[in-house]
């Protein structure tokens, strides 16, 4: 679990490609404090295991399914991505909880000035904008931000120039694709109460609505 807080920008120092998957040595720094093999390193916003580590850096093992549902096919030696070592229970959550389980790949539309900020337009697909709402949680390559507003097509989020300073977003160019991961409790609820046709009893599952809360005793 993270929190989206980044807490060092590394970069790729070498990749071992395989038929499908990828080894990742990252030059890295602050994380490698009480860092131990098997610990877990969001990397640009995807939870993966450290299986060495050196005095310079970290090495990552990629599988098929972690490519197919992020950009990481796209990272080169000397690219930069953004790492965060996994929440300990004494922190505190300054931003929302993360799992690094990346939901699909935005890509840049639009990044404008504002003032002191930057605001910044990412396309997505249909499924997981349905996921986002205004003032929600984002995770975009690991970093914890908050939705101005949700399009029909695409969102926007807003970044200060210290999130700017500290993480990769603001290197970004128009039409560079991004990892997406949309609020976990978000997620939770929408399965909640989306009608199922799955059976139970040979009866389907219903949805919530008020007819359900006036039955279960929750509306007077």
């Amino acid at each position: 679990m993270f929190t989206g807080l980044i807490e060092e920008v590394g970069y790729i120092s070498a990749i071992r490609a395989g038929q499908n998957s990828y080894q990742f040595s990252i030059k890295a720094k602050v994380v490698l404090e009480d860092v131990k093999i098997g610990d877990s390193i969001c990397t640009n916003g995807a939870c993966l295991t450290v299986t060495k580590i050196s005095s310079q850096g970290f090495t990552v093992d990629v599988m098929s399914e972690t490519v197919e549902k992020t950009n990481f096919s796209e990272l080169k030696i000397g690219s930069k991505v953004n790492l965060e070592r996994a929440l300990r229970l004494s922190d505190r959550l300054g931003g929302h909880l993360v799992s690094g389980h990346i939901d699909g790949i935005g890509r840049i539309k639009a990044i404008d000035k504002d003032d002191i900020a930057w605001r910044i337009h990412i396309s997505a697909n249909p499924s997981v904008l349905h996921q986002m709402l205004d003032k929600g949680s984002i995770s975009i390559d690991g970093i914890s931000l908050t939705i101005i507003k949700v399009e029909q097509d695409s969102f926007e989020v807003s970044i200060i120039p210290h999130t700017a300073k500290e993480t990769t977003l603001l290197g970004k160019n128009i039409n560079d694709t991004v990892n997406l991961e949309t609020d976990m409790i978000g997620k939770y609820v929408q399965k909640f109460i989306t009608p199922s046709t799955s059976q139970t009893d040979n009866q389907p599952k219903k949805s919530v609505d008020m007819d359900f809360l006036a039955k279960n005793g929750f509306l007077s």
